[in-house]
């Protein structure tokens, strides 16, 4: 049944997940819409769904879908093949997919390139099984989702919504909720900094930055005593024009800001609690510092039973005459998007400190008896044998926002560490097995619902 069909194709679907990981698949801009890397990787998905006798549609390279079954209920599952960049730390070339120890290694094997692997071979069981559909079925494969989800707004504008579906871009057994997002940035005009730059994405926590002082600007060895005992790795070059400073904090995801550390934070306080002058290092201080949920403009609390508020500096550089912060907010799903705005803007304008407000989305909330989401509950529990688990709320956001009745279930299992949006991202390829099953009983189950 099902473990042979995957013992039988375990090498096919590694070797389609290889090719898939072998695209750098960010946003760029050497080719509409989202970049040359991702027009081919699309190619890909698209010849390989062409290849298990799902019909295929291109909807002008910003996504794609392969679709089976026939009826006029139609069940959406989507998933994303770009991915955040790779950034370095890499033991191996994160392009170039490697295998060790029961994991692969590579940039999207976990987010979520191996998700769309997992879901075509579900599908491919249920085609070469003779299965009976009684709804269509859609794998949608979407280009931008790690930089806005204009990927599935386009695929909305051209097909409408789903009538029932999930993203394996989460976690297993479901997500009923996910925290509304603001994404924003913070300009200054006044500070002594020469020169500064560093993170990765808006949407991870800034792993390392780097910035130019002026001389004899701060008390080094406050700095350096305030690094010591924080733990924080760092060094410093010295000229008589300048001081140049690095600062290494760890990468995490902006929704749980808490697993990372800032590097950009720890630069700020740090030279704060050096001394060093500067209306913008004081503002940062008051208004941010250390923390992650807003407490310094008590926006904590508007937590609500389900999810926090979360707030993740994810890069900083500088522009013409403007030092400039991005900001990435996740708030709880009892909450409008133009309350915590509201509150955001009064807050953090400050002095020669502006905030601007510059994409966000509502929350998504479902009540977990609702019977599609018992369907999908219920394929976890039947192939698990996990009765305990529970879906959960989160303060990340995926694809089930930007389309109708839609939530994340899985791919990822409670205790996993794949290190996403991190360097050495990986994926246990028995897990990658268990999401085939999983996915097969929760297409069934949803065609039953």
């Amino acid at each position: 049944m099902i473990k042979d069909f995957i013992e039988r194709n375990q090498e096919s679907i590694l070797e389609d997940l290889r090719v898939l990981v072998s695209h750098n698949s960010v946003l760029a801009d050497d080719a509409e819409p989202f970049g040359q890397e991702n027009r081919l990787v699309l190619d890909e998905a698209l010849k390989m769904m062409e290849r298990e006798g799902l019909k295929t549609t291109n909807l002008d390279y910003y996504c794609g879908y392969g679709e089976c079954g026939e009826g006029d209920k139609l069940i959406g599952i989507l998933a994303h093949l770009d991915i955040v960049p790779a950034g370095d730390g890499w033991d191996s070339d994160p392009f170039t997919m490697t295998q060790k120890d029961g994991f692969v290694y590579g940039r999207g094997v976990s987010d979520d390139k191996g998700a769309v692997i997992a879901s075509l071979y579900a599908i491919k069981y249920l085609l070469e099984s003779g299965y009976k559909f009684k709804k269509r079925l859609r794998l949608i494969t979407g280009c931008n989702e790690e930089t806005g989800s204009r990927c599935i707004k386009h695929y909305v504008e051209k097909e409408g919504h789903i009538d029932m579906g999930f993203t394996p871009d989460g976690s297993f057994p479901g997500i009923y909720a996910e925290s509304g997002a603001v994404g924003g940035i913070i300009r200054a005009t006044n500070s002594k900094i020469i020169n500064i730059s560093g993170g990765e994405a808006t949407n991870v926590v800034c792993k390392r930055v780097n910035v130019e002082l002026p001389v004899n600007s701060y008390d080094e060895s406050t700095f350096n005593e305030f690094m010591r005992d924080n733990n924080i790795d760092y060094n410093i070059i010295k000229s008589n024009e300048s001081i140049r400073l690095a600062v290494n904090g760890k990468a995490a995801h902006a929704s749980t800001p808490d697993e990372g550390i800032n590097a950009i934070s720890y630069l700020m306080e740090g030279l704060y609690e050096a001394g060093f002058k500067d209306e913008l290092v004081s503002y940062y201080h008051d208004k941010i510092g250390l923390t992650t949920h807003g407490e310094k403009f008590k926006a904590n609390l508007l937590n609500d039973e389900h999810t926090i508020f979360t707030l993740n500096i994810g890069k900083v550089y500088k522009e013409s005459n403007e030092i400039c912060f991005t900001v990435d907010v996740r708030f709880p799903v009892t909450h409008t998007f133009e309350e915590v705005t509201d509150l955001m803007v009064k807050s953090l304008n400050l002095g020669n400190n502006r905030f601007e407000v510059v994409s966000g989305h509502k929350p998504l909330f479902f009540d977990t008896s609702t019977p599609w989401l018992s369907a999908l509950l219920k394929a976890y529990q039947d192939v698990t044998h996990d009765m305990d688990s529970k879906m959960v709320a989160i303060g990340g956001g995926t694809y089930a926002k930007a389309i109708n009745n839609c939530i994340a279930f899985g791919c990822g299992f409670e205790d996993d560490d794949n290190h996403m949006h991190d360097a050495n991202e990986r994926l246990e390829i028995a897990k990658l097995h268990k999401q085939i099953e999983i996915f097969v009983e929760a297409i069934k189950n949803l065609n039953e619902a």
